[in-house]
């Protein structure tokens, strides 16, 4: 079955963008594709419809295809929980939380259920397209790699090897790639592309030229940079924004160490009512602040700490005292209440963290994760809600009494007597477009009538017309089969 591996001459080179815009352009041509990447390392995950996380970047992939996400698509998800360690799940469940130098050892023992996850794919559609992650080049690591060319030649897929000229240095990122790679392994590559440049094309065709004359390899294009990528949910918390919008309703999200889920965040940057900023490690909360929102995290009583750390639990008391509204989303609803209870380790050393005291609820961490998708309706303003849960711990006080949503007629989240501290497990809900207008109109932010959802198909639209424009669609398709 035809397949096409993209992989990168460094990170964050843009293959998770091309291959959206490859799954758009294969889609518009009539075929039937599907993403994968084999190894991806994220918080910021999606749940499937089978009750399974995978990587962001791979539900926006699917989305591209047309199709519901699915573990298969990203078969192995790396998250971390800190700097040295990560939970490892493995086609959609966690099986173990490791070290680095732990997940060495484990990583060859994923390549079973790697392939089985890629042949099951394949046996759905006409063509699968393959994420690679990092840079084959950290040749280091290549031993036991289920990531890029390990995976694809394992699988026998070819390999496209994408520059990033933005950054600087792209004739030495290809040219180099080459010179570190295994002979074996640099017989996968069948082809190049620059991704990223900014400005007249023609300029680079002696660059261009240069690197297919060293390589050897044919060059498919250069993509000129796709300024509306923004509009696409980010993947990655480096590629959040410092801040988006020019609304007079100002929203301040603190950038949390283990910032986690954070597509909650996309809807609200587009709205033109709204003025979205990330408050970052040193900054303060600007005093005029309408909205602060306190995300999910990977590690509820590390980002706690972290937050007393850059002085936030002052902003945010002295936000409240001048009548301000706070909302926290999965961890940071947990930190909204008294105490983050982890009596078995689950984060870390086992104990007790004191929470922002702003609900009158407690949270105690279990091994248990719960992993679902949602509907629920939102108290205050009666709309309906479409979202997720993805967390580990249970939230129980008083402060229940008054729920944000409810799920099934249970009450869900919590919400303070007067109504603005308001804290719920529910990840997404501001993708749907009724329940963010009616939320933010009932704060006094401006009417809004954007659609999301219609904004970010219009975008993945316009990327596979600017892929088709630039570059060898027909032949890196070609190349698959």
């Amino acid at each position: 079955m035809p397949a096409l591996m993209i992989q990168g001459a460094g990170s964050n080179v843009g293959k998770s963008l091309l291959v959206a815009g490859l799954c758009r352009a294969a889609k518009l041509r009539g075929l039937s594709v599907r993403p994968f990447k084999p190894q991806n390392m994220s918080n910021n995950a999606a749940v499937t419809a089978d009750g399974g996380e995978i990587g962001r970047a791979q539900a926006l992939q699917a989305m591209a295809c047309g199709v519901d996400p699915m573990v298969d698509m990203n078969p192995v998800l790396l998250k971390p929980e800190s700097e040295v360690g990560s939970q490892v799940i493995v086609q959609g469940r966690r099986v173990a939380t490791v070290k680095a130098r732990e997940y060495s050892a484990l990583k060859p023992s994923l390549m079973a259920p790697v392939l089985d996850s890629f042949n099951r794919l394949k046996s759905q559609c006409d063509l699968v397209i393959v994420e690679g992650a990092g840079s084959p080049a950290e040749v280091n690591l290549r031993s036991g790699d289920i990531a890029n060319m390990g995976f694809a030649a394992a699988a026998g897929v070819p390999v496209v090897l994408v520059g990033d000229i933005d950054r600087g240095g792209v004739i030495a990122q290809m040219i180099g790639t080459q010179a570190v790679l295994a002979p074996a392994d640099n017989a996968l590559i069948a082809g190049f592309l620059i991704n990223k440049f900014r400005g007249d094309v023609s300029l680079f065709d002696d660059g261009y030229k240069l690197i297919a004359d060293r390589t050897t390899w044919p060059g498919f294009g250069v993509v000129p940079f796709f300024a509306d990528a923004s509009r696409l949910p980010a993947e990655d918390a480096l590629d959040l924004p410092c801040g988006g919008g020019t609304g007079s309703y100002k929203i301040a999200c603190l950038a949390l160490s283990r910032i986690a889920n954070f597509d909650d965040l996309d809807p609200l940057a587009q709205e033109p009512g709204v003025s979205l900023r990330m408050i970052r490690a040193g900054e303060v909360v600007p005093g005029d602040t309408d909205l602060i929102i306190i995300p999910g995290s990977k590690s509820t009583r590390g980002d706690l700490a972290y937050l007393r750390a850059q002085g936030w639990d002052v902003d945010i008391a002295g936000h409240v005292r001048r009548g301000g509204a706070v909302l926290g989303i999965c961890g940071g609803y947990q930190m909204l209440g008294e105490w983050v209870r982890d009596p078995h380790g689950i984060e870390g050393v086992a104990g007790d963290t004191m929470g922002l005291g702003l609900l009158d609820i407690e949270t105690v961490m279990s091994p248990d994760k719960t992993l679902t998708r949602v509907s629920a309706t939102h108290v205050e303003t009666g709309c309906p809600i479409s979202g997720y849960e993805i967390h580990i711990g249970r939230s129980e006080g008083p402060a229940r009494a008054r729920p944000f949503a409810t799920v099934n007629g249970t009450p869900e989240g919590a919400v303070s007597n007067d109504g603005r501290i308001m804290g719920s497990y529910l990840h997404g809900l501001f993708v749907d477009d009724s329940f963010r207008a009616a939320f933010l109109a009932a704060r006094g932010a401006a009417a809004s009538t954007m659609s999301y959802s219609a904004a970010v198909e219009q975008t993945l639209d316009a990327l596979a017309t600017h892929l088709e424009r630039y570059i060898d669609v027909s032949g890196l398709l070609a190349l698959a089969k």
